[in-house]
């Protein structure tokens, strides 16, 4: 099972690319209890852990094994999104054009 530092780690390897994001994503993994903050918004993009009631323009719900997935391009966020693996709350634009930028890869 994939931790927070892990994930943080892997995200900050695609730091470049997720930079383009150009808004802050928040990441609550449901199963540990723990969230993600990805700012994007400024020229740099950071990533680090936060609570749950950091502010985001997009806050994305899912297991850490699926985040780990998802970074990884194992999984497909449309595919995770519609089998209920990922639920994402605010606005879907943002949570579409960060599944466009891991595309990609």
């Amino acid at each position: 099972m994939a931790d927070a530092a892990t994930l943080m780690a892997a995200m900050q390897e695609k730091a470049p690319l997720l930079r383009r994001l150009g808004y802050r994503m928040r990441f609550d993994l449901t199963d540990l209890g723990e969230s993600v903050l990805l700012d994007a918004t400024g020229s740099d993009c950071t990533i680090e852990q936060v609570d749950e009631t950091a502010e985001a323009d997009t806050v994305l719900r899912m297991s850490a094994d699926n985040l780990d997935k998802l970074m990884a391009g194992r999984l497909s966020p449309m595919l995770a999104f519609s089998t209920g693996r990922l639920r994402i709350e605010g606005s879907k634009g943002v949570a579409l054009k960060l599944a466009s930028l891991l595309d990609e890869e």
